[in-house]
């Protein structure tokens, strides 16, 4: 699955070089949800939230009806990632992308996953880091969660599974914690470690061709 589709939010230009520099040929659709305006206020405008989930699922139908032979990947950092999975929830049932990669979301570890892993047919791959004290600890702790939530937020500690959340769906869940031999990768554990130009061309590239997680040591 050297091809395919990858639909990216909120990613670093220095990520999607490292992509192809990884081997990644397929098609890079890349979407900036705050429409240039990043940071707190674009976390708490909750507006905005809503039109955006609207706009991206509509994406993600158009694009699985026009090619559905192709792998279709999709990676999100921090509130895009909230994005996506509010925009998961939104696809019509029996709808699915191959695989979601969820860079330090912005989302309350306790936000239940269920509907959006439905609509995942491999795997959702969740990268935290307890690192990321500044934005996911103190920010969200002070101003909330994607979701609305006053705590550390996923990207920082991980998801558990809420009471009353689908235990088949979860299964489909993969969480990967900061791992400190990324440091050589330019991965300093911080709040935009993961959207490293190398970062993306070693440990992203296999994920999104091949559904690949390299080992922590190589």
């Amino acid at each position: 699955h050297l091809a395919g589709i990858g639909f990216f939010l909120s990613i670093d230009r220095a990520m999607l070089r490292g992509l192809r520099e990884g081997g990644y040929a397929g098609e890079i659709e890349p979407y900036d949800w705050t429409e240039n305006n990043p940071g707190f206020a674009a976390l708490l405008n909750q507006h905005t939230h809503a039109v955006e989930a609207n706009k991206v699922a509509g994406i993600i139908e158009d694009q699985l009806c026009a090619h559905p032979e192709e792998r279709f990947t999709i990676t999100a950092h921090s509130g895009g990632a909230a994005i996506i999975v509010w925009a998961l929830e939104k696809l019509p049932p029996g709808m699915k992308v191959d695989e979601v990669i969820l860079l330090s979301p912005a989302l309350s570890p306790g936000y239940d996953l269920s509907k959006a892993l439905r609509h995942v047919r491999e795997k959702m791959y969740v990268f935290y880091s307890q690192y990321d004290a500044t934005v996911l600890g103190a920010g969200t702790e002070l101003f909330g969660t994607m979701d609305g939530v006053k705590c550390d937020a996923a990207g920082k500690v991980g998801f558990h599974r809420p009471s009353g959340a689908d235990a088949a769906q979860y299964a489909r869940l993969r969480q990967v914690p900061y791992n400190r031999n990324w440091i050589r990768l330019g991965n300093i554990g911080d709040h935009i470690g993961a959207l490293t130009e190398p970062f993306g061309r070693v440990v992203i590239a296999p994920l999104v061709m091949r559904g690949e997680l390299v080992r922590s040591e190589e």
